[in-house]
């Protein structure tokens, strides 16, 4: 019996998962909503999804897995609308970046017949590069040896997360478990960062003097450096994904500030030292490039992963320990 899945939210993120899973036939049928009538209906001519429903009730209500791949602005409510039309032992999972107040959410609003399990993918290397966003850059592939963090509260059911684990595996990615704290701290690096710090530079060049002038002259190096703001989900999103991970982005932007000390003070005076800064970090781009490409992570030489039993995951014991190094700090 093929597994139901609606997939909420027809973007770059949704429509790839759809696609992905048009390949397995035999194993899912997908429904597809977005809030735009014409989305729903291109999502559908493109193969994204087998079939589409505006009405989100009707939507979800078969689903055995319901997938928002939605802004966090939206999940909230999202869940209100759903809630009281899931079926019993439905999954739902999200893909926003903050997980530890998504879950909240989710206890607070969907019944106690329904299981909430959150996801972090992350895409393939191939399309590390890719400008375009929403539905005209969905591809079949987008996941492809990519990592999704797969995080649950303590005690949920052990079908529910092999449910998602499998989910994760037809679209080509593999699942680690980890919990909503230590994916908020990832996440709060990875993708919050950048985005604050394209905003930063943006409050410092726009509007301040000899900006007249500096206009004319931004080029690739200005348009790279601002353009991860532009392709976010919106600043309302970013701004409240910030709040709610708060702790962990003034760690991020803490540690930021203090690399930029670090650089200013040696410019000013230890003009090797400011130079190796420069290198290392151009190396350790370098390398990460190649690894993500390699997708090879259970062979990276300094890392000693610790994986516990499916069992100690779900009784929350050892919750987030898979994949997580051995004595950080």
């Amino acid at each position: 019996m093929p597994v139901k899945i609606t997939i909420i939210g027809l973007g770059q993120i949704g429509a790839s998962m759809g696609l992905a899973l048009a390949t397995h036939k035999d194993k899912v049928v997908t429904t597809g909503h977005d809030k735009e009538y014409s989305v729903e209906g291109r999502a559908k001519k493109l193969g994204a999804v087998d079939q589409t429903s505006h009405n989100l009730p009707n939507a979800v209500e078969n689903a055995d897995l319901v997938v928002l791949a939605l802004p966090l602005t939206e999940i909230r409510d999202t869940f209100h609308y759903i809630a009281q039309d899931l079926r019993k032992d439905a999954v739902v999972v999200d893909t926003s970046p903050v997980k530890a107040q998504v879950a909240k959410w989710a206890q607070e609003l969907l019944p106690e017949s329904a299981h909430y399990v959150g996801i972090v993918p992350a895409i393939g290397a191939k399309y590390l590069a890719m400008t375009e966003t929403g539905l005209d850059s969905a591809r079949a592939d987008l996941f492809s040896k990519g990592i999704f963090l797969l995080s649950a509260p303590s005690g949920t059911p052990g079908e529910a997360v092999k449910l998602v684990s499998d989910f994760v595996e037809l679209l080509g990615s593999t699942a680690i478990l980890t919990d909503f704290v230590e994916s908020d701290g990832l996440m709060a690096s990875t993708h919050l960062l950048p985005q604050l710090l394209s905003a930063a530079l943006l409050n410092a060049t726009i509007g301040q003097p000899g900006w007249n002038d500096l206009r004319k002259t931004a080029g690739r190096n200005y348009f790279t450096a601002t353009s991860t703001l532009t392709d976010s989900d919106g600043a309302e999103a970013l701004g409240m994904a910030s709040v709610h991970d708060r702790e962990n982005v003034v760690r991020a932007l803490n540690a930021v500030i203090t690399s930029l000390i670090d650089l200013r003070d040696d410019l000013e005076g230890n003009e090797d030292a400011f130079r190796k800064r420069l290198d290392s970090a151009r190396n350790g781009r370098v390398n990460w490039i190649l690894e993500r490409g390699k997708a090879d992570w259970t062979k990276m030489p300094d890392d000693n992963f610790e994986k516990p039993s499916l069992m100690e995951t779900l009784l929350g014991s050892k919750l987030g320990k898979m994949g997580r190094a051995k004595d950080r700090g």
